[in-house]
């Protein structure tokens, strides 16, 4: 009991753990605050450091290049060799204009009958449209008529100046014959008249009537020959006549056979714009009739990729079914819709369904270049230009935007004057939607 009442010496005395743990918390340490600041700036500092360090290496690094599915790119090896400049357009096939036969109307007359259908084969002789016109058929009749009765007339002129010369002829004869007469008669009186058996009167006499007959003589002649110049006038005139009642006849007969229109050349009918009972002027286009084996090829070239293109030159036409050869033989001097026409005459046999509108494309062959890097045509680039393309890196894992100087470009090639070398692969796609990067991945 006494040892149960005894009274606790610490905690009478106000002193236990807690105290003493309360008192050590309550002791003032400074320096340890200024070792904990310290501590706190210095890591501060090199984490300000650090932070400035790894924005400057994030700000020097590029950024990553694009990833690019290799299957969808268009690639090509750069190239040393020969190289063809070409251009290439759309175009169709047409006759040619000594192969088309158009036939107008020769007089006014109203259709009665058609004959053939566009699209028939014809010949020369094949009839594909009659016409009439009964004022034609009485005029081919008149002219006929003028033309026997200048024929007539001229006959009449010639047997009246015929028989006009004759008798101006015979008068002539009848007059030099008294004149030669009295030429023999005068020099026998002059031989007389120096033996004296005559007297000089009757040799004067004799002389003076042969000088008489030889004026007459002379006169005569010189007469027949004005009448035959003479005849020949009136003959020439009346033969005018007769010529110029013959064109008429003529036209008229050619006018009224034209009313039986024939093809004239062999071919096709193409077009004939006619119904029966019409009725066509002067001038009317009746028919076209088209060779179908003489063809040309139209070509529509782009303004930009004409300028190298001249006369001669060759060609090669796909028509689709086949290949066809050819040479430029006109190009036109206008520019339309921004192409310029070409036409191409076709050499050798055509191909199978080679036929009038049919639509082909056409190669024209400008320069040939013996010996020049190049490498596929790009999607955009024009020649004579510097372009940007990606090359490949060796692996081709990898492509890198180079400046490419080029030169002459051809429908599927291009010249490579600078930036690329002998074996080098770029990429040919259109690649402007990497315009910001020069550097692609490829997958």
């Amino acid at each position: 009991m006494a040892k149960a009442n005894k009274p606790n010496k610490s905690i009478a005395d106000g002193f236990g753990p807690q105290h003493a743990l309360a008192t050590s918390m309550d002791i003032s340490r400074p320096d340890l605050k200024v070792k904990k600041r310290r501590r706190q700036a210095v890591t501060i500092a090199i984490g300000v450091v650090v932070l400035a360090a790894v924005t400057f290496l994030v700000m020097r690094l590029k950024p990553a290049a694009p990833n690019v599915d290799r299957s969808a790119v268009w690639t090509d090896t750069v190239k040393r060799g020969p190289l063809v400049v070409q251009v290439r357009g759309l175009g169709t096939l047409v006759p040619r204009e000594d192969a088309i036969r158009q036939i107008p109307a020769q007089t006014e007359a109203t259709v009665v009958r058609i004959r053939t259908l566009p699209g028939s084969i014809v010949k020369p002789d094949t009839v594909l449209v009659e016409l009439s016109d009964p004022t034609l058929s009485q005029g081919a009749i008149d002219a006929e008529l003028s033309l026997k009765e200048a024929r007539a007339d001229l006959s009449n002129i010639q047997v009246k100046v015929q028989s006009d010369l004759m008798a101006q002829k015979s008068a002539a004869a009848t007059v030099n014959a008294d004149y030669k007469q009295a030429q023999r008669q005068a020099q026998i009186d002059k031989t007389l008249y120096s033996l004296g058996v005559i007297s000089g009167l009757a040799y004067s006499g004799s002389q003076g009537t042969a000088d008489q007959l030889s004026t007459r003589n002379q006169l005569q002649e010189e007469t027949v020959t004005i009448n035959e110049k003479a005849i020949e006038s009136q003959l020439a005139v009346q033969q005018a006549k007769v010529a110029q009642a013959k064109a008429i006849y003529d036209l008229k007969q050619q006018q009224l056979d034209a009313l039986k229109v024939h093809a004239g050349i062999s071919g096709v009918l193409t077009d004939l714009p006619l119904a029966v009972g019409q009725h066509v002027t002067i001038g009317t286009m009746l028919a076209q009739v088209v060779q179908p084996n003489q063809l040309k090829a139209q070509l529509k070239i782009a303004e930009t990729q004409a300028r190298g293109i001249l006369i001669g030159q060759p060609a090669s036409i796909d028509t689709h079914n086949g290949l066809a050869d050819g040479k430029v033989t006109r190009i036109d001097p206008a520019v339309q819709n921004g192409t310029v026409t070409v036409d191409v005459e076709l050499v050798g046999s055509l191909p199978n369904g080679a036929r009038d509108q049919l639509s082909v494309d056409g190669t024209i062959d400008l320069e040939r270049l013996s010996d020049v890097l190049y490498v596929g045509r790009p999607a955009f680039g024009n020649e004579n230009s510097t372009i940007s393309l990606f090359k490949l890196d060796a692996e081709g894992k990898g492509a890198v935007r180079v400046p490419v100087k080029v030169g002459h470009a051809s429908v599927n090639a291009i010249q490579v004057l600078e930036g690329l070398h002998q074996g080098d692969t770029v990429i040919l796609s259109d690649m402007s939607r990497y315009d910001t990067t020069d550097r692609i991945r490829l997958d």
